[in-house]
């Protein structure tokens, strides 16, 4: 009996099983070939999740694991694709980086695979066990990632607040989880949902579960007012660490408060629905404003961060199959758009080393033209102007919100983002119109596929690519209704 249920089990784990035994296996390698191992094992390490992506597309059968603890539908499979994607993007443009940057150790792959493991059982989580492990799973290897380079003052201070607020936000998530198995007796998503529509147990306890569950997901997506890390964490870890905590983390923690929103507690959505609001308000209005200031790109692109989090949070405060369907749609375009804008801020590299002010990336239209086109492309996708692909996401999550009678909030939605297109048209306006500075060293091969891919998937590709990804979403959409 028990055998067979693991067999059953099993294949709908298989991406994560791969993944695990990889891990394993890349710990050997890198032991027993040394220090020196690093670049292998980083290698190794992209090729093991491009598989486990392959694997997830097209053998992993649909289906419940464990009892329900994990779930492969439509949605997760969604999700955690571009999970995939974005981890093995930003493992890719570390290859050469990680020597110039002294973290070209073989833990720092293994660690990322570790924490895509957790990344992918946040988006199949069922039960309120499996969404607690795979936070911390996830959270616990991105920590020492943060502070990688140990040599850099900055690196180690992000890896600390990152590691003390993190610890603060996933003791609130566990007191709100235990608030809601007391309350309803359930752990399963779907149990919950059940006894709360037959019960209608509305309770005072149970809603402040919810909403301590709420706060520790908005921290990992860093959404106000639990964003206080993220400037601090994106401009001191290194850059590629902060490609990674920009792109596939939010994807995780989106569809982690996705699935347990709408399938746990559906029958609760204008309660929830009130706190998403807020965030979202909070979140759109601070990201547009505070990143104004900035000069550093790394700063500013955790403000930014800070503000698509906000625009995300309004398709998904709509509670509906059209909000769900948007959310999902606005992460492919949010994940290409930022892999692509942190490719180019790798490539700001000199001789005397790597230089992350909007000031040094004057006059790149003369310099570095191939370059200055790309960001500029992006820079404006990330606005959300037409025809470009960064548009049709925020298109999507507003309409969603119109349709669900939430007016004020895409009206605020779009102020928000038109105050958002000042800072991005800055950099354009620095860099086609300022004094050129000094070049940049020429840019290695892995962070031109990467800039290439997502300046194309932004503008023209998108239009051939739109039909098949927003049919997929669509499907992952009603995976919950």
């Amino acid at each position: 009996m028990f055998s067979q249920f693991v067999a059953d089990s099993l294949p709908i784990v298989g991406p994560e099983l791969i993944m695990a035994v990889g891990a394993m296996g890349l710990l050997m390698v890198g032991t027993f070939l040394g220090e020196r191992s690093g670049r292998t094992v980083l290698s190794l390490a992209v090729g093991l999740i491009l598989f486990a992506a392959v694997w997830l597309m097209f053998v992993a059968p649909t289906g419940v694991a464990f009892g329900g603890s994990v779930i492969l539908d439509p949605f997760a499979r969604f999700m955690k694709t571009l999970v995939l994607i974005g981890s093995a993007a930003a493992l890719l443009m570390s290859v050469n980086i990680a020597s110039a940057q002294h973290f070209d150790r073989f833990e720092f792959p293994v660690l990322v695979v570790l924490s895509t493991i957790g990344m992918m059982l946040m988006v199949s989580a069922g039960d309120l066990i499996a969404l607690y492990m795979g936070l911390e799973l996830q959270s616990l290897a991105i920590y020492v990632i943060a502070a990688i380079a140990r040599d850099h003052v900055k690196s180690t201070e992000a890896g600390l607040k990152y590691f003390v607020l993190g610890a603060l936000s996933s003791g609130m998530l566990l007191y709100g989880a235990s608030l809601v198995y007391g309350f309803t007796g359930q752990i399963e998503f779907s149990a919950i949902a059940t006894h709360v529509a037959q019960e209608g147990a509305r309770s005072t306890g149970l809603l402040i579960g919810l909403v301590f569950v709420l706060a520790g997901l908005a921290f990992k997506m860093s959404a106000v007012p639990f964003h206080m890390w993220t400037p601090d964490v994106y401009e001191g870890a290194p850059t590629p660490v902060t490609a990674l905590l920009a792109g596939a983390p939010k994807v995780a923690a989106i569809a982690l408060l996705t699935r347990f929103t709408v399938q746990g507690f559906g029958p609760l959505t204008p309660d929830w629905q009130q706190v998403l609001v807020f965030i979202s308000i909070a979140s759109m209005v601070f990201g547009s404003f505070a990143a104004i200031g900035q000069r550093n790109l790394k700063r500013l692109m955790a403000y930014s961060s800070i503000g698509h989090m906000g625009y995300v949070l309004v398709g998904l405060a709509a509670g509906t199959e059209q909000g769900v369907q948007g959310v999902l749609i606005y992460m492919v375009t949010y994940v290409a758009m930022t892999l692509g804008t942190f490719a180019v801020i790798l490539a700001m590299r000199r001789t005397d080393g790597m230089v992350e002010e909007v000031s040094d990336l004057s006059g790149l239209s003369r310099t570095h033209p191939i370059l200055a086109i790309a960001l500029s492309a992006l820079m404006l996708s990330l606005a959300g102007l037409p025809p470009l692909l960064g548009f049709w996401g925020k298109y999507y999550v507003f309409v969603a919100a119109v349709q669900a009678g939430l007016v004020p909030l895409a009206v605020i939605g779009v102020i928000a983002s038109t105050i958002g297109l000042f800072y991005y048209l800055r950099i354009v306006k620095v860099m086609w119109f300022d004094e050129p500075v000094a070049g940049f060293e020429p840019m290695g091969a892995e962070l031109k596929v990467v800039m290439g891919a997502a300046t194309l998937f932004v503008f023209p590709a998108y239009i051939v690519l739109a039909g098949p990804i927003f049919a997929a979403a669509a499907s992952a959409a009603q995976s919950f209704f």
